[in-house]
C-alpha cells in the first residue's frame, strides 16, 4: 500500500489520499453536499476514487458496493473506511465502469462522479488521468455509463450523476430519457472560465 501523500476533511470524516489515486476537488465536494441516502439503500459508488462518496454513504446505507478500474483506488478506499471506523457494510470490485458486475445485481442508488472533461488519447497514460479524461468530446465514459447502469437499477432507485457544462448537460439528460428515465439537475456550481459543475439525477418515470 502507497503512504498517504495528502490528508483531506469532510465533515467529520478523514481521507488520506495515496499516489495514483485522484485527489477530491469542487466537483466531489459539490456531489459530498448534495448526497442524499435513505436508511437502508443498497448504493453502488462508481468511481470510488478515494472513497468519500462511498464511506459517507455507508452511514445510512444497508450496503456499499465501492468500484473502480483503478487497483490503488480500491486499496486506498479500503484503508480509508479503516481510518475512519465505518462498519462492515461496504465491499469492493474492480472493474471497468459496471463490465465486471453479475447482471442479476440491482441498486437502490448508484453514484458517479464521472470523467467528464475533453481529452486526447496522448493525455490518458496514469490513473490519475483516467480519473478526468472523457475523450475527445468528454462524453465517452458517459455515454457507456448510461447504459449499463440501468440495467443494474432498481425501479424505485436513483442515479446521481455529476459532469461538467462542457461535456453536454442536455445530451446526458437525453440519453437518461430514451432510457426510460427522467432527470433533473439536483445541484450545480460555477467554476472559472466559463464552466460549471452539474450533479444530476436520474430515475424511472412512473
Amino acid at each position: 500500500m502507497h503512504s498517504p501523500i495528502k490528508r483531506v476533511w469532510f465533515q467529520n470524516l478523514v481521507f488520506d489520499i495515496t499516489e495514483d489515486v485522484f485527489e477530491p476537488s469542487d466537483d466531489s465536494f459539490l456531489f459530498a453536499e448534495n448526497l442524499d441516502v435513505h436508511k437502508g439503500d443498497e448504493v453502488l459508488d462508481l468511481g470510488t476514487g478515494c472513497g468519500i462518496l462511498g464511506i459517507l454513504a455507508a452511514q445510512k446505507a444497508k450496503s456499499v458496493l465501492a468500484v473502480d478500474i483503478n487497483p490503488y483506488a480500491i486499496s486506498c478506499t479500503k484503508q480509508n473506511m479503516s481510518l475512519n471506523y465505518m462498519r462492515g457494510n461496504m465491499s469492493f470490485l474492480r472493474s471497468d465502469l459496471l463490465s465486471a458486475l453479475n447482471t442479476a445485481v440491482l441498486f437502490d442508488l448508484i453514484l458517479f462522479n464521472a470523467p467528464y472533461l475533453p481529452s486526447e488519447p496522448h493525455e490518458v497514460e496514469t490513473w490519475i488521468e483516467r480519473a478526468w479524461a472523457g475523450g475527445v468530446t468528454g462524453r465517452d465514459v458517459i455515454d457507456r455509463f448510461i447504459p449499463q447502469t440501468v440495467a443494474h437499477l432498481k425501479q424505485s432507485g436513483r442515479i446521481l450523476l455529476l459532469q461538467s457544462s462542457l461535456t453536454g448537460l442536455e445530451l446526458t439528460i437525453q440519453k437518461f430519457h430514451k432510457c426510460g428515465l427522467s432527470a433533473v439537475v439536483k445541484a450545480e456550481s460555477k467554476l472559472p472560465f466559463f464552466e460549471s459543475i452539474h450533479l444530476i439525477e436520474a430515475q424511472y418515470t412512473h
